[in-house]
């Protein structure tokens, strides 16, 4: 009996925490849907008035959540990256490019539920640290450069995370300027050097862009790494 009530006690935590999360959820999806058109962001717009992304900046840094509630833990972080990501941007506005700010993803810090963290410390430090095998996080972590995957105009939600993160996977493997084919010879974004560990559990990187591809590349092809665009993904 006892054990039940402490399961029962932990269920009834871990719904708090989601459903306190709730409302985070709806506010980011109305600002990505009011400034993301078309995979870039309006942040002339957000420039003009934070009062949006400074609401949301406020409720990330007093959120709680928990690792034992997968979905609410990586809905949560990666809305917060890509949030903390226009932030940064916002900021040190204009500029052509995040590489023209000095420590963007190193530097820079952000209160997150609690605590300070960099953008490199969302990504590596807690999300892939909490989930190692999880490779399709670089398709929705958008780190405002072009060369990235594009930012889509809506929250990642815990209720239609698994479908996101597969969306828009096959969304960018299935892009010719992503992965460009040329017969047995195709040239693949940088992020797939930076990163090859973590797609080491999906079977490798060829392995990993043919689980996803419609057309897949053919055995024996040649892959290598066309230059990395970091220009500003400025709608």
């Amino acid at each position: 009996m006892k054990k039940i009530l402490i399961l029962i006690t932990l269920f009834i935590a871990q719904l708090g925490i989601a459903q306190g999360n709730t409302s985070f959820f709806e506010k980011a999806d109305a600002f990505f849907k009011t400034y993301v058109s078309n995979g870039r962001v309006h942040y002339d717009k957000i420039k003009a008035d934070s009062s949006s992304l400074n609401e949301l900046i406020d409720m990330m840094a007093v959120a709680k959540v928990s690792k034992s509630n997968t979905k609410d833990f990586q809905a949560f972080y990666i809305n917060a990256y890509n949030l903390s990501v226009i932030k940064g941007i916002v900021d040190k506005y204009p500029t052509k490019s995040p590489t023209n700010i000095g420590g963007f993803f190193d530097n820079l810090n952000y209160t997150i539920a609690g605590k300070k963290v960099s953008l490199n410390g969302i990504e590596k430090g807690i999300l892939f640290k909490a989930f190692p095998n999880e490779a399709r996080f670089h398709f929705v972590l958008v780190c405002a450069g072009l060369g990235c995957p594009p930012i889509i105009a809506k929250a990642y939600k815990p209720s239609t995370l698994d479908t996101q993160l597969t969306t828009q996977t096959k969304l960018a493997l299935n892009d010719p300027n992503f992965i460009r084919v040329d017969g047995k010879k195709t040239k693949i974004s940088q992020i797939f050097e930076w990163y090859d560990k973590d797609f080491k559990s999906a079977g490798g990187v060829f392995k990993f862009i043919n689980t996803y591809r419609t057309t897949k590349l053919p055995e024996g092809s040649k892959l290598s790494f066309y230059t990395y665009d970091w220009s500003l993904n400025k709608a």
